[in-house]
């Protein structure tokens, strides 16, 4: 590729990236555009009305202008009662809120008038203790809202059961209701919320909480508290996600499983606003009585009470664009359930459509970098073609909603900025990069290099670098009996096997010198903790040593170990390509090379395998380590500390390693004064460190024969080692 082509590609892919994290992070215009193209689903196809036995009283215009403005006396609503339930009203549910006394009672008037004896309120009649002594026995189901204000929160008249894990966080919560009245509230067989949309600042009503929670308590919707009364049952069975608290599926209301989404709501899937899911409250408080007609309608239907009319306030707008009665939702509600024809969001649809976004971007950037812009433009036709047909075949077939816009937007912008550097291409660019590269680096660093070329700059560049070098322990006696061939086998089937945690780490492989590896970390580009990076990638070619010996993949035969020694130290370096202008490597001198090969022969001495200057060990935090001593290193004019690397943050935490912190500790201070106690600690430490880690026994063992590198230790050495 060009280096043009190569720019427009990393912009593409930011592109992408940028409109990815945009749909993650979902904001208001998107949950905006996803709801309305729902919408325009059900516009479409719409829920077809079937006869339900589901009915609405309304307290219509007709209504107020025969019985009186709203609110009536609540004898009058113990008459609709009654005759609703002698009717055979399978439930009777009040989306009406009963926090206040009833004023308009006669007991209340008069209290309420100046110079009236005050006992004589007592013999008058209560509206609220004929209205409870109506309801009580009957399947009357009565509302409450949410508040601002309070702590007051209703009784629960049902009980649920749990499947899976608890989704008792997971619905909106619900602080404080509208209280009601104590009688009320006492003899109804069921109590719900009337909230269609808490929280939602858009006016149409798209998905309908079912439960509300306190945190600890479920709060059912009048809905489905009038459809568990119907079916007289008296628990809820909710289910959650297996292994997931706070998350609802779905709930079983007697003989009906609603789908839920994950906060316990309900997609509504409406039908058109229709008269025949209506019947006047005059019609049913006539005083010659209801109709036969009317009779029948309520026979074993599930009646909502409460009004149209416009002046009191309870007009909501539904997904096909009609203004209802917020009742007649409520009882849509129940319809849906009833006729099983459900919508459904799944929780999984989110990271669908973003990972959507992410792939076919990406794909829209390669197609439109690498082949004509005709075939670029006909695919990105196709995948907003396929978008937009899978999403309507999901809502039609599956009643699945997946929005197609956000894929659709976001490829058309990705198509349009890539195609602008179409005609870029820097194929031999990169192609010298990876020729010159391919055999030291990681894929990740590469790719790095690649759409980053600023980062990387050739002949010569300090830099801070940590050096690992390995060696084969008795590398001349395993060749000397072996064949020239074998040695060479050998030879193959261990540096692959260890050198491939350098690349995996984000190391570059220097050189394989013989029987051993140098590499480097922070060049050609920067890596995050490459101390700890280094480190990680010594403690896993420690445990695939262990696992080929185990194996006998080198096939010596049971007992024939082979061991390694590995030093690892973080300097200043110069690094960069070096040698001729027609045969050069990418490689490292310095120093901090120097030492690096000088701590790993020092393994033999210490007698243990991976060992690392006081330099490395400041930046690796939390792993166990322990001191091993300040060791004159040749070419040196002060010790070095060095420190033995027994395990990753997992074994550092582990008590057995604080034990033998704690041991090791004092061994070194008995070292350091000379103390007699020395023997004992070091028997101690070996018992302690046989618990840890076996490579360690070979380390105490010499450890006696060490005193010198725990004392007199350089002014430079001690104040390094404090820093």
């Amino acid at each position: 590729m060009t280096r043009a082509q190569q720019i427009g590609v990393v912009i593409g892919l930011a592109i992408v990236a940028l409109l990815t994290m945009l749909r993650a992070g979902d904001p208001g215009i998107f949950k905006l555009i996803r709801g309305v193209t729902f919408d325009e689903y059900q516009r479409l196809v719409p829920r077809t009305f079937e006869p339900m036995p589901v009915r609405v009283i309304d307290i219509d215009e007709a209504s107020l202008q025969e019985f009186g403005q709203w609110p009536w006396p609540r004898d009058r609503l113990a008459l609709l009662v009654d005759r609703l339930s002698d009717m055979g009203a399978s439930a009777i549910a009040f989306d009406v809120l009963f926090s206040e006394p009833d004023r308009l009672s006669p007991r209340n008037v008069v209290r309420e008038v100046a110079g009236i004896d005050p006992s004589l309120s007592e013999k008058l009649p209560d509206n609220d203790e004929i209205f409870a002594r109506s309801i009580a026995g009957k399947p009357v189901v009565l509302g409450f809202g949410l508040s601002n204000k309070g702590n007051y929160r209703p009784s629960v008249k049902a009980h649920f059961a749990f499947r899976d894990e608890s989704p008792v966080s997971a619905p909106p919560y619900l602080g404080a209701s509208t209280p009601l009245r104590p009688q009320l509230e006492a003899n109804a067989a069921g109590l719900g919320h009337i909230s269609l949309n808490p929280g939602n600042p858009s006016p149409v009503v798209r998905a309908v909480p079912l439960f509300l929670t306190d945190g600890e308590q479920l709060y059912p919707n009048l809905a489905i508290e009038a459809l568990r009364v119907a079916q007289g049952v008296s628990t809820y069975v909710v289910s959650g996600a297996r292994g997931r608290a706070g998350i609802m599926t779905s709930a079983k209301i007697g003989e009906f499983i609603v789908p839920l989404t994950a906060a316990g709501e309900l997609w509504l899937y409406v039908t058109p606003d229709r008269a025949e899911r209506y019947i006047s409250a005059k019609q049913v408080l006539a005083p010659e009585g209801a109709s036969p007609a009317v009779a029948a309608a309520i026979d074993g239907s599930i009646v909502f009470v409460g009004t149209s009319a416009t002046g009191l306030q309870d007009i909501r707008v539904t997904a096909l664009g009609e203004n209802v009665p917020g009742v007649s939702l409520h009882a849509q509600v129940v319809e849906q359930i009833l006729s099983g024809r459900f919508l459904s969001r799944p929780d999984w649809a989110d990271g669908l459509e973003i990972m959507v976004i992410a792939i076919l971007g990406c794909l829209l950037v390669l197609v439109t970098t690498f082949v004509s812009p005709a075939v670029a433009l006909i695919c990105g036709l196709l995948i907003t073609a396929m978008a937009l047909v899978a999403s309507w075949f999901s809502f039609l077939y599956a009643g699945l909603l997946f929005d197609p816009l956000a894929p659709i937007i976001s490829g058309s912008i990705t198509h349009f900025a890539a195609t602008s550097f179409r005609i870029l291409v820097i194929d031999r660019e990169r192609r010298e990069v990876r020729r010159a590269f391919g055999h030291y680096l990681s894929p990740s660093l590469l790719h790095r290099i690649e759409h980053n070329r600023d980062a990387l700059r050739l002949g010569g560049d300090d830099r801070e670098l940590t050096v690992m070098f390995v060696d084969v322990r008795s590398f001349t006696e395993i060749s000397e009996r072996l064949a020239p061939t074998d040695v060479v086998a050998f030879l193959n089937t261990l540096l692959d096997a260890l050198s491939r945690h350098v690349v995996a780490n984000e190391g570059t492989l220097d050189k394989f010198i013989g029987d051993s590896i140098m590499a480097f970390w922070n060049a050609p580009v920067d890596v995050a903790d490459h101390e700890s990076k280094a480190v990680r990638a010594a403690l896993a070619m420690r445990e695939t040593l262990a696992e080929l010996n185990a194996s006998d993949a080198f096939g010596f035969g049971p007992g024939q170990q082979v061991g390694i020694g590995i030093g690892i130290h973080t300097g200043l370096a110069c690094v960069g390509n070096m040698g001729a202008k027609t045969r050069f490597n990418y490689s490292a001198v310095g120093d901090a090379v120097n030492v690096a090969a000088r701590i790993e022969s020092c393994c033999k001495e210490v007698g243990f395998d991976i060992l690392i200057s006081d330099s490395t060990a400041r930046s690796v935090q939390g792993m166990a380590l322990i001191e091993a001593g300040a060791l004159p290193l040749k070419g040196k004019s002060s010790r070095t500390q060095i420190l033995a690397v027994v395990g990753d943050e997992r074994v550092a935490a582990s008590p057995n390693f604080a034990a033998l912190e704690v041991v090791h500790r004092q061994l070194t201070q008995a070292l350091h004064s000379h103390s007699r106690n020395s023997r004992k600690l070091v028997a101690t430490a070996k018992l302690r460190a046989a618990q840890v880690i076996g490579g360690l026994a070979e380390f105490y063992q010499r450890i006696s024969g060490r005193t010198d590198h725990f004392r007199e230790v350089p002014d430079e050495v001690e104040k390094s080692a404090a820093d």
